[in-house]
Parts: C-alpha cells; sequence; structure tokens
C-alpha cells in the first residue's frame, strides 16, 4: 500500500485535489490493483452512463413538468428510430422524424425542443429548469412557438421541427453524450433559420449544463440569448457566430461603476 493511503501529506494534496474535479485522480494502489472502493466505484459510473443511454425517456412525466413550469403543453415528436436499440445502432433515423403534419407553422421568433438524445436522464433532470431559464432570459419582444419534446432524437432533428414551426431560430435542450463523471449532462444548441440539412458547423452548442457541477441554468441561458442576438444580427449562426455574454456582462459592470462615481 503505498503513500496515498496513509494519509500523508501526499495523501492529503490528491484529497484536496480531488474537491476541484470529477477526473478520477490519485486513486492508489492495492498490490497491482486498484483499491477496492475505487474499482467499485468505477463500475457504478459505468452502470450509470450504460443506464442513462438505454432508458426511454417518461415523456408523460415530462410534459407534465413543462405545464407545472408554464412552458406550455408540448407538441411530441418521434425520429424514425422505432426503439432504442435502433436508436442506438443508425444514429441516421435518430435525425428524422416520422412526421411532423400536426406542427402548425406559428411564425414565432424561437422555437425550443427538448429532445432525449443519448441520455434521456439529463432531460428529464434538466431540461426543463434550462427552458424555463432560457425563456425568462430572452428579451420580452421575441415570440416563443409552442414547446415539442423530440423522442430517440438526435440534434438534427430540431432543423425540421424548427423548419416546420416557422421559427427564425430553434434552441434544441439534448442530453449529451454520458460519460463515467457525470450521466446527465445537458447540451444547447442554437440553429439560426432551422431547414434540413443544416451542418453542424452552421449551429452552436453551449454543453455541459447540470449544476451544481456543471454550468448552471441561469448563465447556459445568458449564453443561449447571446447567441440568439448574435445570430439575428449576424443572420446566421454557426462557427462565425460567437458568445458575447461575458463580455457584455463584464462592459455592463464597468458602465455601472462609471456612472456610480
Amino acid at each position: 500500500m503505498n503513500a496515498l493511503d496513509h494519509g500523508s501529506s501526499e495523501g492529503d494534496l490528491w484529497t484536496t485535489l480531488r474537491t476541484s474535479t470529477r477526473a478520477r485522480i490519485g486513486l492508489g494502489r492495492a498490490g497491482d490493483a486498484l483499491p477496492t472502493s475505487r474499482l467499485l466505484e468505477f463500475r457504478a459510473a459505468h452502470a450509470a452512463a450504460r443506464d442513462a443511454v438505454h432508458r426511454e425517456l417518461d415523456v408523460a412525466a415530462l410534459t407534465q413538468q413543462m405545464e407545472h413550469a408554464n412552458l406550455g403543453s408540448p407538441l411530441i415528436v418521434q425520429s424514425r428510430a422505432c426503439d432504442r436499440g435502433e436508436y442506438l445502432r443508425r444514429p441516421d433515423l435518430g435525425r428524422f422524424p416520422t412526421g411532423l403534419a400536426h406542427l402548425l407553422a406559428s411564425a414565432s421568433d424561437i422555437g425550443i425542443v427538448l429532445a432525449d438524445g443519448l441520455s434521456a436522464h439529463a432531460l428529464e433532470e434538466h431540461g426543463v429548469p434550462a427552458a424555463r431559464a432560457i425563456v425568462d432570459a430572452l428579451p420580452r419582444h421575441l415570440s416563443v412557438a409552442q414547446p415539442v419534446i423530440a423522442t430517440s432524437a438526435r440534434v438534427a432533428l430540431g432543423d425540421h421541427i424548427g423548419a416546420a414551426l416557422d421559427v427564425q431560430t430553434v434552441v434544441v435542450l439534448i442530453g449529451e453524450r454520458p460519460g463515467l463523471s457525470f450521466a446527465d449532462s445537458l447540451g444547447l444548441y442554437v440553429t439560426h433559420h432551422p431547414r434540413p440539412g443544416r451542418s453542424d458547423s452552421e449551429r452552436n452548442c453551449v454543453s455541459n449544463v447540470h449544476p451544481p457541477d456543471g454550468l448552471g441554468y441561469a448563465q447556459a441561458a445568458r449564453v443561449v440569448t447571446s447567441l440568439v442576438d448574435g445570430a439575428r444580427r449576424l443572420g446566421r449562426s454557426g462557427v462565425e457566430l460567437k458568445d458575447t455574454s461575458e463580455r457584455v456582462a463584464v462592459e455592463g459592470a464597468d458602465t455601472g461603476r462609471g456612472s456610480g462615481g
């Protein structure tokens, strides 16, 4: 057993470092292997990631959450993947809807899509509060279409939904691929003038939304609204569009200090 297991100064250093990261560092050693506790932690994290990937979204519960949060009663869209197994084997099917005839063109400014992606748990845990924060952060003059829940969905499914709703910008909240540190991380994708065939380079992503360990809802919403504003000014989203939310916040603070002096 090495120094890490004896509570030495080196062990104390690793203990301190672990408080600032979820990475598996300074795990110690038992002979030629990991300590049993560390091995069990790894296996538990791996099982949680597998469960998140294979778990089906509880659409009824998510709908109820959205209604309670005053986001409205959502429309439901299913991708062409008929079940979770096919969704994982055929990523292409998750990018296309089975049908969108029930979506009526609203000509709204913003469309919001809550998609299960690779972690239904992430959407159930963080989707509604993140969506609520985004709606609250958007300028009041922007109209928001009736929300949509998309199942067995990939990000590009939002392009079809946004086009059917005839919104200017679509924001897709989707469960990200689980890792061995987190299985409930949410990604927010902004696409201006959504339409089928948009490439990944034509959208912007705000990732790692899962408070308290990841990005918080309010901060993520500020970034999204900054991207929406920038896309409306630039006329497009994607690689040419940069997040200016931090710069705006700093300039606002500077202005406040100047006016108060």
